[in-house]
């Protein structure tokens, strides 16, 4: 139930930073919401854009290509023209594709299928003619998930960090305990003077153990103060970010 929550509540940050980009072009949201992902990083293949349109070329699925080539322009403002060029190369040879498909299906009497092509052609004459804005708006859009992305990447590393210095602090207390049992157990075999010694020796591993716990409670308290910092420097720049989108 709480994953369910939880996707439902990413999915509605992604429609509304989407929604945010496209403001009331419904046509370009509609086709962006189709190709644009959360996880970019995941979800885009990491071959190069011309191994998968060679790919595209052999097996007519172009998906791929076009993927790569909007996620790529994003990340390259200085090559805009020539990704544009590309993606409407693109969108030209899968309309190409398509029509031989949609031929196909039409004499086979496939006529919910033939209707499929026909919207799919569409949909890629769409991103050709609008190349430029759909690069535009990927562009923003990536950038605002790889910054999340990496500070995503930064709180769970923050949080490893965080669990494996909690457990360390765990065995550090847990050997000390032993140590001062087995310091008990042994005190009673001994002398009454050595015995005494053995009291004031403890006493002091007791301080000096309680010493160094203060400090560890004092990092603990550093680590949590700089937790905050950092989340609230990350809201910040999430807020800026959004008011020089909105600027735009």
């Amino acid at each position: 139930m709480w994953k369910k929550k939880e996707e439902k509540k990413q999915e509605k940050k992604e429609e509304s930073l989407l929604k945010e980009l496209c403001g009331d072009d419904a046509k370009l949201y509609d086709f962006l919401s189709k190709y644009i992902y959360e996880k970019p990083l995941a979800a885009i293949s990491q071959k190069g854009l011309d191994i998968l349109t060679e790919e595209a070329e052999k097996s007519g699925n172009f998906r791929p290509a076009v993927d790569k080539a909007i996620f790529e322009a994003a990340q390259n403002p200085g090559e805009r023209e020539r990704y544009i060029r590309v993606i409407q190369n693109l969108a030209s040879k899968t309309i190409h594709a398509m029509k031989q498909e949609k031929e196909k299906v039409e004499k086979e009497g496939l006529t919910d299928h033939a209707a499929s092509l026909g919207r799919r052609i569409e949909n890629q004459k769409f991103m050709s003619e609008r190349a430029e804005d759909i690069i535009n708006v990927a562009s923003k859009f990536y950038t605002e998930k790889l910054v999340e992305h990496g500070e995503n990447v930064r709180r769970e590393t923050r949080g490893e960090e965080r669990k494996i210095t909690e457990r360390e602090e765990r065995r550090t207390e847990e050997l000390e305990k032993a140590g001062r049992e087995a310091r008990k157990i042994e005190r009673k075999k001994m002398g009454r003077e050595e015995k005494r010694e053995a009291e004031k020796q403890d006493k002091r591993e007791e301080l000096a153990a309680e010493g160094r716990k203060e400090a560890r409670g004092e990092e603990r308290i550093k680590a949590e103060r700089e937790e905050r910092r950092t989340g609230e420097l990350e809201k910040a720049g999430r807020e800026a970010r959004k008011k020089e989108r909105r600027g735009n």
